[in-house]
């Protein structure tokens, strides 16, 4: 949340000057606030969020409380859903401002919210009313409320509307409301927002140029929501800070859900937060999760239970096989021998993290600087290619590392520089050789450039020479030597010094950032149940209104309720047995012979050994528990009526879930 609120910073300062810039106009009366009188402009800031709707309601909510704390107490949020008509607008934008709970089913009949003890009328002229005889209070206040309430708010603070969801609302709703506003702008400092989540032509679309011009609009643009995500993950997944990880496989299930359906960013912490429940809910060893300062004491309070179920995991069974076998038989039968031990092991993962998210950081500086980007340009790509495999075996890496030897003297440099600041923050000694290996390069690139100069002069100077021989012999071999350097084709020190500096960040991607599937105890602090989380996560409707209505001993937990070979128990909830046997039907299903079934096996427990009962004797209370079972499938979807036929009802679904 200080994540996110620290992305909007920018957007709601600029809103903020917006909202006083339109605020003093009024207030001074000045010749830009006559102009707009004269028009009848309303100031209108349009605020273009993208169409990740879920993240919205966070933005307004900070808007309105940065409002409030900085501008104007008089502050309305309104939904689409909320304002059918330009009567249930009016009544809802006066409950908020005035502090009122408004019931709008119940005043559907009537134009008036309740206050106190008395009621008002829904009505600009009412609304300017309040506001005259709330800002006249407040201006006969003491002296020092005054100066309390001033310290906060300006004396007139505006009325501040907020549309949410402007595509959502319908054209004449806001027509009106615009024009109303617009005749009384001149008594009532009003600004509005409109919430946008596809394009600001929107607002041309639904209002026509009579409508539009009576607004002075002013566009603001939100962060993107792929860079807000990207920030998200490198503020929380890749630091050290956090011990719990995701998988690659998990990660990237949040990552396709975020990009190819909602591109929300608190759906994503959403997943997150059920990824981090899962881990600790499923995973025994998950108490070893925790800081760097706690691992010895959780280690050395485990049970034998807990100790036997680190030896049973894959990575910790391979570390053993690669052990001399008089270890094998100390971390296999001696528990304080496999503490000692798991706590080394568990120190030694924190400490790859921590060197895994440095190299990281460093190698994305040289890729995104690329004029093209084969692993990526965000580092949410690269992360999950180093964490998918061995990324220096794939060709998408040799293709960086191709673009980066082509790479001109500045921009190494500047890599070079930011690498160095990069890998100077940890507070361990891992990289202090690294970082003076990287200076040290620094260093010979300001020396080549002394030496380039000195070789310029010289070139010139040999050239000189070469125009003084006259000799045709001597001027021909002269020639000669120029072409079989230029053959030759020996590199400069520039581009031997280039190949040096990515042969190192080459070396150093092999060393820190191999996969984390190959580090032991890895699934103590990482969740790989990706088939899991797209369970939870992948909704699937129909598969489970399938397994519910087949089987419902499922989800009941009832014996009684489980069939056999294909049959239909009389016990079952009547809905599941016009189910099952309306999977036997065609795609016309008769009603009359639908009853008679569902009565044959209702009614198969009292008269075992009787025939099936014909229509006429079929009781009524069976037939209204038939109608209703079938009423129930139809509002699932499963069936709907027939037009050939009225005494037949259409099967609507075919196939296995």
């Amino acid at each position: 949340q200080q994540i996110q609120e620290d992305l909007n910073k920018q957007l709601l300062d600029n809103l903020v000057s917006f909202m006083s810039r339109s605020h003093s106009d009024f207030q001074e009366k000045t010749t830009k606030w006559t102009c707009r009188m004269k028009f009848r402009e309303i100031p209108t800031a349009a605020l273009v969020l993208g169409v990740n709707v879920t993240d919205h309601n966070l933005t307004f909510r900070g808007l309105s409380d940065v409002l409030q704390d900085n501008i104007t107490p008089y502050v309305a949020l309104l939904e689409a859903k909320d304002c059918p008509g330009i009567k249930n607008l009016m009544q809802k934008l006066m409950g908020q401002l005035m502090n009122c709970d408004i019931d709008v089913d119940s005043l559907e009949d009537e134009d008036c919210v309740q206050v106190s003890q008395n009621r008002v009328r829904c009505s600009m002229p009412s609304l300017i009313s309040w506001y005259e005889s709330v800002t006249k209070k407040t201006d006969s206040e003491t002296p020092s409320k005054k100066r309390n309430s001033s310290s906060r708010h300006w004396q007139s603070p505006p009325v501040v509307v907020i549309f949410k969801d402007m595509e959502s609302f319908t054209t004449k709703v806001l027509q009106d409301f615009i024009v109303i506003s617009s005749q009384h702008i001149h008594e009532l400092p009003l600004v509005l927002i409109f919430g946008i989540a596809t394009s600001p032509m929107i607002m041309h679309r639904l209002l026509p140029h009579s409508v539009s011009s009576l607004l002075c609009i002013e566009l603001f643009q939100s962060l993107s929501c792929k860079e807000h995500l990207s920030t998200i993950i490198d503020k929380l997944l890749l630091t050290s800070h956090f011990p719990f990880k995701l998988g690659e496989k998990v990660l990237q299930v949040l990552i396709n859900i975020f990009l190819y359906h909602d591109f929300s960013v608190q759906n994503f912490i959403k997943g997150f937060q059920l990824c981090i429940v899962e881990h600790f809910y499923s995973q025994p060893l998950s108490v070893l999760c925790c800081h760097l300062v706690d691992i010895k004491k959780r280690v050395y309070s485990l049970s034998h239970d807990q100790c036997e179920n680190i030896r049973r995991l894959p990575s910790f069974r391979r570390y053993v096989e690669k052990q001399e076998s008089g270890k094998q038989i100390e971390l296999l039968t001696n528990d304080s021998f496999l503490k000692e031990e798991t706590e080394k092991l568990l120190e030694d993962l924190y400490v790859y993290h921590e060197n895994y998210v440095s190299i990281l950081r460093c190698l994305h500086v040289f890729t995104s600087s690329l004029p093209k980007y084969p692993l990526g340009k965000q580092i949410r790509e690269l992360h999950c290619a180093c964490l998918e495999n061995q990324v220096w075996e794939t060709e998408e890496y040799e293709s960086s590392l191709q673009l980066a030897r082509m790479l001109n003297k500045a921009d190494l440099v500047t890599m070079l520089q930011q690498c160095v600041e990069i890998l100077m923050s940890p507070s361990g000694k891992e990289f202090d050789k690294t970082v003076e290996k990287l200076k040290e390069f620094l260093t010979q690139f300001q020396n080549l450039e002394a030496e380039a100069s000195q070789e310029r002069d010289v070139s010139v100077s040999s050239q000189k020479e070469l125009q003084k021989k006259t000799d045709l012999y001597h001027l021909q071999k002269t020639l000669l030597e120029l072409k079989e350097s230029r053959r030759s084709k020996k590199l400069t020190k520039f581009e031997m010094l280039r190949f040096e500096v990515v042969d190192y960040i080459d070396r150093l991607v092999r060393k820190y950032l191999v996969p984390a599937d190959n580090r032991t105890l890895h699934e103590i602090v990482y969740f790989n149940a990706a088939t899991v989380l797209r369970g939870h996560l992948n909704a699937a409707p129909r598969t489970a209104l399938h397994t519910a209505l087949n089987n419902p001993h499922w989800y009941l937990k009832n014996q009684a309720l489980k069939c056999d070979g294909g049959g239909i128990s009389n016990k079952a909830p009547d809905i599941c047995i016009v189910y099952k046997l309306h999977l036997e039907c065609g795609r016309l299903i008769n009603l009359v012979d639908w009853l008679e079934a569902f009565s044959t096996v209702v009614m198969a427990a009292e008269e075992p050994n009787a025939d099936a009962a014909s229509s006429d004797q079929v009781d009524d209370i069976i037939h209204a528990r038939f109608i209703r079972a079938v009423s129930e499938l139809e509002l699932l979807g499963f069936i709907k009526p027939s037009k050939q036929k009225t005494d037949h009802v259409a099967r609507l679904t075919w196939g296995g879930c």
